[in-house]
């Protein structure tokens, strides 16, 4: 796993996340709700996610963001 450096602006947050390999491979990214309330806040993240077409799931203290525009299925 790499380091990488804090991030200083709201876009640049926003970047890395969307950044990541597993957002850009239909994966899965996930960020505590602290950290995205004091960086970005719940709405910043829900229209970012809105506009690529992925999901946003909260559970716990978490923000998980299901990275693919593919059609979903809850099993359980």
């Amino acid at each position: 796993m790499s380091f990488l450096g804090p991030v200083h602006t709201n876009d640049e947050w926003v970047a890395q996340l969307f950044g990541a390999k597993a957002a850009s491979t239909g994966g899965v990214v996930r960020r505590k709700v602290r950290d995205v309330e004091r960086k970005i806040g719940r709405t910043r993240l829900e229209l970012e996610v809105r506009q690529r077409g992925f999901r946003l799931i909260e559970a716990g203290d978490q923000f998980i963001v299901i990275c693919t525009r593919a059609p979903m299925q809850v099993i359980v």
